[in-house]
This record gives structure tokens, C-alpha cells and sequence, in this order.
């Protein structure tokens, strides 16, 4: 099973390295949306009294940023299910004499890595931000974002395994994917919301895994969002859970021999 989980990880690891169109893609959007979000909204914060006590729009944007890097390049590894299926692969795959379950671990692992790597290559900016990353966060900071890169792959690959369309899966990701990240606090605080946005904010998983990035990076900040926001402890434990939700529905459906 290891070997094989081994096998898959690496695969789509080496096949990512070689396509530098992804790998400009899934870092490059993310920082533009930083730089031309982060400063065309920041005045739209001055002067608010509800927004969250770190200096500057940019450094509020930050986290929800770098969870925007983990959303996108952990769901769109996904997509090479689609394309494995399309070439034959996947059926080579689903026929060895290995466990189902090897197979959303190898592809849950790859898409998991590929995110955290982006994602740590976009903490070289925080210092433009003025983000205060001090050495002794980096730790937490990593792990939150390995058990986000989880969740999220893990999601991907539960609606990869349905599609044998590209298009589609396209389709269905963005309308699905960019809803998520808008609403989880990473680009407003709730404040301003209506009731019912903000009761989807606060059911809505990627809003804890934007609060837990949020309160590692900013220790001090308690009320990031426009509401007192969870403590770190049970925002993990959400993200957790919700991984752990999706990989065990990952694994249930590759199990199907249909």
C-alpha cells in the first residue's frame, strides 16, 4: 500500500515540476489577487471600526491569500484523475493488486504537497505586507496548512471521481471553489454582512481554516471577521474533521467496484 501511495504521490509531484504553466498559475493568480485586492479594498477599510487590529488591508488579506494558494493548487491537482482516466491509467491502477484506499492516499499526498509548497513559497512576500512572521510560528503555520492542503484535496478528488469531463469539472469546481474562499472571511469581515451570509461564513469550513492561519500568523487578533473568532484549538478541529469527513467519503467511493 506505502509503495503504491509512493508511487501516485510521486507521479503527480514530477508531472506538476514539469509543467511550468501550472506552477506560475497556481502562484501567480493568487499573488495578483493579493497585490490588486489588497490595495484597490484597502480604503474601503479606513476609518472602520469593526476592522480586524492588524495594520493595513494587506495584512488582513494575507491569510486568506495564502489559503486561496492551497484551495486552488490542491483542488486543481485533482483534475489529473479526469486526465488518468481519459489516457487508461486509472484503470492500470484500479486493477493492481493494491488497496482502493492506496489510491486516495497517493493522490490526496500529491496534491497535499504541491499545496504546502506553494504556500510556503508565498511566505517569502510577507514581509512586504509588513506580516510579522517570526521563526518560532513557522511550525503551526506549516501544519495548518498541511491539514488544510488535506481537506481540500481530499474534496477535490471526491468531485473528480464523479466527472470524466475537464470542462465540467471546471464548471462545478469554480462554482463551488470561489464561493468557499469569498465567504470565509478572507477577503471582508462579516460585520457588513447580511444575517444569512453570515450564517453561511460560520458553517462554511474554509472559514476556520482562514481564522486558524489567522491566529497563528496574529497571535493577538480575537475578533478577525467582524465576530469573535474560534479559538485556534477548535478551528483546527473543524478543518480536521472536515478532512477527515471527505477523505473517508474519498475512500468509500474509490471503493466502489462499479
Amino acid at each position: 500500500m506505502l509503495l503504491a501511495s509512493y508511487t501516485l504521490w510521486l507521479r503527480d509531484v514530477v508531472r506538476f515540476v514539469r509543467q511550468r504553466s501550472r506552477i506560475i498559475g497556481a502562484l501567480g493568480s493568487p499573488v495578483v489577487f493579493w497585490l490588486l485586492l489588497g490595495s484597490g479594498l484597502g480604503r474601503s477599510f479606513s476609518g472602520d471600526s469593526t476592522r480586524p487590529p492588524v495594520e493595513g488591508y494587506l495584512q488582513y488579506f494575507y491569510p486568506g491569500t495564502l489559503a486561496l494558494i492551497v484551495l486552488f493548487t490542491a483542488i486543481f491537482s485533482t483534475i489529473s484523475v479526469i486526465e488518468d482516466r481519459q489516457e487508461g491509467f486509472l484503470q492500470g491502477v484500479l486493477v493492481a493488486p493494491v488497496p482502493r484506499s492506496a489510491i486516495v492516499m497517493g493522490k490526496v499526498l500529491g496534491g497535499t504537497t504541491l499545496a504546502l509548497a506553494q504556500a510556503c513559497a508565498f511566505l517569502v512576500l510577507a514581509p512586504l505586507a509588513g506580516v510579522p512572521l517570526a521563526l518560532g510560528t513557522l511550525p503551526a503555520l506549516v501544519g495548518v496548512l498541511a491539514i488544510l492542503g488535506v481537506a481540500t484535496t481530499g474534496l477535490g478528488l471526491l468531485v473528480a471521481w464523479w466527472l470524466d469531463s475537464m470542462q465540467g469539472f471546471h464548471a462545478i469546481m469554480n462554482l463551488l471553489l470561489i464561493p468557499m474562499w469569498m465567504l470565509s472571511g478572507a477577503v471582508f469581515p462579516a460585520s457588513g454582512a447580511s444575517g444569512w451570509i453570515r450564517a453561511i461564513m460560520l458553517v462554511n469550513p474554509m472559514t476556520y481554516g482562514v481564522s486558524a492561519l489567522r491566529l497563528v500568523i496574529f497571535p493577538r487578533e480575537t475578533h478577525a471577521g467582524g465576530f469573535a473568532d474560534p479559538s485556534l484549538a477548535l478551528s483546527i478541529l473543524v478543518v480536521a474533521a472536515f478532512g477527515l469527513v471527505v477523505l473517508a467519503a474519498d475512500t468509500w467511493l474509490v471503493a466502489r467496484r462499479s
